[in-house]
């Protein structure tokens, strides 16, 4: 569903990553140790334009896994999920194993 929708310019569209409440051998952790705002890259538009009208491209591509800020971005839910539309320059970073 989330492939209908391509953003325009230097836009992001992000499915945040929902980390795990509990562990496999059921313990329930607190929600502080779970707490980092990150999410996949689902769609990038072609980027920005500068002033003399060459493209800037986005910095991410499909796939990446992203550091975002705590508040921000435009929710938009497509179907059953949910999902934010972040400009490129507020994420704050990619995620690398």
């Amino acid at each position: 569903m989330a492939k209908r929708l391509i953003p325009f310019f230097n836009r992001v569209l992000i499915e945040k990553i929902v980390p795990p409440s509990k562990t496999t051998a059921g313990i329930l952790l607190p929600e502080s140790s779970t707490k980092l705002n990150s999410g996949k890259v689902v769609a990038v538009g072609p980027g920005a334009r500068d002033r003399n009208g060459n493209l800037i491209p986005v910095s991410v591509k499909e796939g990446d896994t992203v550091l975002l800020p705590e508040y921000g971005g435009t929710s938009v839910k497509l179907g059953e999920k949910e999902f934010h539309l972040f400009r490129d320059e507020d994420i704050l970073g990619t995620l690398h194993d």
